[in-house]
């Protein structure tokens, strides 16, 4: 763009250049994918990975947008080719990928060419572009052959976005700022539909002014997607730049042996309180005919205990957590009973005990295993215990129990 400057014999022509970028995202977006499950494991850890397919339709009513406009008169525009990108978090887990625009194919280019989001691939468009009518329609397919572990999620760049998605995994987490239109769940898998359009989302707006994507990822423990969009929107109000809206689906795993570990350790100190007691009431209603317990002994059947979660830990690294918690009760519920019949002197005392270990122990796993009622039984079973424990020591005089537990003084040494 030329403009002169100056006065008379020192006026002369000026040349300014400018650079600018015209960016359109789409009137209509329509996503169709379809997830396979594949998890990876090491030891007792477990990823669930997926690989994915995805359809991207995408639609522009026309191409005006992309058409420059000179500021002056005397402007001169020069336009780069136009380039149609898709920005991914990870480019890692793309495998392969196809673009077609106006019913043509053409070559997939690695990155984005974008500043702000620069992982992803682009086509770059062949010259004259847009159109020569640039009042057409302008319509781009993209498939795409994507992995990844344990999240995905989409952002909605289009004033009206539609998403289908498919997959055999049982156990989907929807999140994002979007929860599906529709979905159905079972043990074969889940389908869910989002529809989401630029009245209810700022996604489009929010891509066009190079808004970040959302690292949930790098949220702190506790924090869930609502949280997480919630400070970023305090972020913007602000001033600074928000995060883009999302819809998204995390496969979790409800019940896995990490987790069953983790949580039968926290059960740890409950089932040692409830073992004592048992060993406690057992002194107490055998009135004589039973040995009474050292507190040493108490800290051996202690240690037991507590070797039962280090054992149920180190076996799930290499079997199914069944197998180690079957393995590990069984292993512990015979060593306490063989060892309580000779602590009580009595082998009737011994097996009674070693079955309401077994019973505790099956009741700890079918806690484990629940997801949704694991409060409801463990309360109804803690009320059983105590109901248990106060109608089997109701006849005990607790005072007598005690003096006889100190011991009276010797006649003899009173009377020195």
């Amino acid at each position: 763009m030329g403009q002169h400057r100056g006065r008379g014999q020192r006026q002369k022509k000026v040349v300014e250049k400018r650079e600018f970028l015209l960016q359109a995202t789409p009137d209509n977006l329509r996503i169709t994918s379809a997830l396979n499950s594949e998890p990876r494991y090491r030891g007792l850890f477990k990823v669930n990975g997926y690989v994915g397919r995805f359809a991207l339709d995408a639609d522009w009513a026309n191409a005006q947008a992309m058409r420059p406009v000179a500021e002056r008169a005397d402007g001169r525009l020069k336009c780069q080719p136009a380039v149609l990108l898709l920005a991914l978090g990870d480019v890692r887990g793309v495998r392969q990928a196809k673009a077609v625009v106006q019913g043509t194919e053409f070559a997939v280019q690695p990155g984005t060419q974008h500043a702000e989001y620069k992982q992803g691939f682009h086509v770059t468009l062949p010259a004259p572009w847009p159109l020569a009518d640039d009042k057409a329609a302008v319509t781009a397919r993209i498939e795409l052959e994507l992995v990844g572990t344990a999240r995905l999620a989409v952002v909605p760049a289009a004033n009206a976005t539609t998403w289908k998605l498919s997959s055999d995994w049982p156990h989907p987490s929807f999140g994002g700022r979007f929860l599906p239109t529709d979905r159905s769940i079972s043990d074969a898998g889940f389908e869910a539909q989002w529809k989401v359009s630029s009245l209810a989302s700022a996604a489009p707006k929010q891509v066009l002014d190079d808004a970040a994507i959302c690292d949930l990822s790098n949220t702190p423990r506790g924090f869930d997607d609502d949280q997480r969009y919630a400070v970023a929107a305090a972020a913007e109000a602000s001033g600074a730049k928000g995060c883009v809206d999302t819809l998204a689906v995390a496969f979790i795993d409800p019940v896995n042996p990490y987790m069953l570990s983790d949580r039968a350790t926290k059960y740890g100190l409950l089932f040692i309180a409830l073992t004592f007691v048992a060993v406690g009431l057992v002194e107490v209603l055998g009135k004589g005919r039973v040995r009474r317990v050292h507190p040493v002994q108490y800290a051996l059947v202690g240690l037991a205990l507590t070797l039962f979660f280090l054992l149920l830990l180190s076996l799930s690294e290499h079997f199914a957590f069944w197998v180690a918690y079957a393995a590990a009760s069984t292993a512990c519920v015979t060593l306490l009973g063989s060892y309580t019949a000779h602590m009580l002197g009595q082998r009737k005392a011994g097996v009674l005990f070693g079955a309401a270990m077994a019973l505790l122990y099956g009741l700890m796993y079918v806690l484990l295993q629940r997801e949704q009622t694991a409060l409801v039984i463990g309360s109804v079973g803690l009320f059983t215990a105590v109901a248990a424990v106060m109608w089997l020591t109701r006849r005990v005089d607790w005072y007598r129990l005690f003096e006889d537990a100190r011991g009276t003084p010797d006649d003899s040494k009173l009377a020195g």
